[in-house]
């Protein structure tokens, strides 16, 4: 080992480390899968954080507490895919257990579990607000909105703001299902590897 600056070994420029330090693929590969998995989990607890925020009005209204400022916001009733798409939530620990046993078996269930829980209730949303947010960006500029068969709440179109939202969570979820792929892959890989050795 040489100094910086100082005497070299014999036969070496230095350089060779480069071969030495290099990571292999699916090790590269898993850590980058599960850094971005990690990340999008950080994104789906932030998104829910909003619907809790939407829905703690009807939980309040469940548990018999009345609380004054929030009556007054009027905020609609939620669906029924507003609650299951709150479950999804639940789905992470399946995510960060794969992640910290690299467990394929893991992992899809959590892929599973996104796609039943997130995935399908926001594309329920698109389907159910679409004739709504249809009419709204076909209105004419000369049409009042309160002449209209839109839902508007606090003055924006309701549909609008859940479209939003779910452009969004379809992101997040897309995005944290190419993640999932890629970590099993890259640990499939490593583990044909090692039975190959």
């Amino acid at each position: 080992m040489a100094s910086r600056g100082g005497p070299m070994v014999a036969g070496t420029d230095g350089a060779d480390y480069e071969y030495r330090q290099r990571v292999a693929a699916p090790h590269r590969m898993s850590l980058q899968g599960k850094k971005r998995v990690k990340f999008c989990i950080c994104y789906h607890i932030v998104l829910s954080i909003f619907m809790v925020t939407k829905l703690s009005p009807d939980f309040l209204d469940r548990i018999d507490v009345f609380w004054l400022e929030v009556e007054e916001l009027e905020v609609p009733k939620p669906l029924w895919w507003e609650y299951v798409w709150m479950t999804s939530v639940f789905t992470m620990y399946f995510a960060l257990s794969a992640i910290l046993n690299n467990s394929i078996r893991e992992m899809q269930k959590y892929m599973i579990a996104i796609m039943l829980t997130g995935v399908i209730p926001v594309c329920y949303c698109f389907a159910y607000y679409f004739r709504d947010f249809w009419e709204y960006i076909n209105l004419d500029e000369k049409t009042d909105i309160k002449e209209t068969d839109i839902f508007i709440w606090r003055g924006m179109p309701y549909a609008v703001l859940w479209y939003g939202f779910s452009a969004v969570a379809i992101q997040l979820h897309g995005f944290t299902l190419y993640f999932a792929y890629k970590c099993i892959r890259a640990w499939r890989m490593r583990s044909a590897i090692k039975k190959s050795q």
